[in-house]
């Protein structure tokens, strides 16, 4: 009995038994994570529809709207990581254009001073960029990953 005992406590520090034990951990707390969006974007849902019972605020009512946005591209983010186990920074990039977008929408333009206009037009320029040469970095680097292994076992 001692021997099983000390054979099961020597199997809980394999190496691939804490690396799996942690991404189960960390998979519960992307599944908390996900329960928690999903009844928030469920109360503002709710708060979005008695706004629409009162006299109409067009700006609110349009950053309600953004906000669920984001949250459901959160939402998505979060149920792409955990079927990939791997962060879609297209996704990511997409819900920052969004967000940043909403807090001007929500502030107003005229309302907000000339410097922190230019800093946001330059942060959504470089997420611009970003999202654009996505792709074409994708296509490098997976050719590289395809053409490296070839190419060690040629020079050997």
């Amino acid at each position: 009995m001692p021997k099983r005992v000390i054979t099961e406590v020597q199997s809980w520090f394999k190496r691939d038994r804490i690396v799996s034990n942690l991404e189960l951990f960390q998979d519960l707390i992307v599944i908390s994570l996900c329960l928690v969006l999903f009844g928030v974007m469920l109360i503002r849902l709710g708060d979005m529809f008695f706004a629409f019972l009162s006299p109409l605020d067009l700006r609110q009512i349009t950053s309600d709207i953004l906000f669920i946005l984001i949250l459901v591209e959160l939402f998505r983010l979060l149920i792409d990581y955990l079927q990939e186990q791997r962060i879609s920074v297209g996704a990511a990039v997409e819900i920052t254009i969004v967000s940043a977008l909403r807090e001007v929408i929500l502030r107003g333009v005229l309302e907000i001073p000339r410097d922190q206009i230019l800093g946001i037009s330059v942060f959504l320029v470089v997420l611009g960029a970003i999202l654009v040469i996505l792709p074409w970095m994708a296509s490098i680097f997976e050719n590289m990953k395809i053409t490296t292994p070839e190419t060690t076992e040629e020079q050997f």
